[in-house]
């Protein structure tokens, strides 16, 4: 299976770098395994949204992925009571 191209969102970038830096690793890992797997066992498919979002813990990751250009675009890092708002 051919990986896909990451990139991530300049706001996604600084929600990153807020991260401790134990944090910060695991994130990095879930997000590099997305150029692998797009759609990863226990990735959801956000309601209302042409977004899927994975766990890392108490921190969620959302992303857009692009079948076409095959592109996955991350657009928001954060805590799982905040990230959705």
């Amino acid at each position: 299976m051919a990986s896909y191209e990451l990139r991530i969102k300049p706001s996604a970038v600084k929600e990153l770098e807020a991260l401790q830096q134990k944090e910060r690793r695991r994130v990095v890992d879930e997000i590099q395994g997305l150029s692998e797997e797009c759609r990863p066992h226990g990735c959801e498919k956000l309601t209302g949204h042409d977004r899927y979002r994975v766990r890392q813990g108490v921190f969620r990751i959302l992303y857009e992925v692009d079948d076409d250009a095959r592109t996955v675009t991350v657009v928001k890092i954060g805590h799982r009571r905040d990230v959705y708002r």
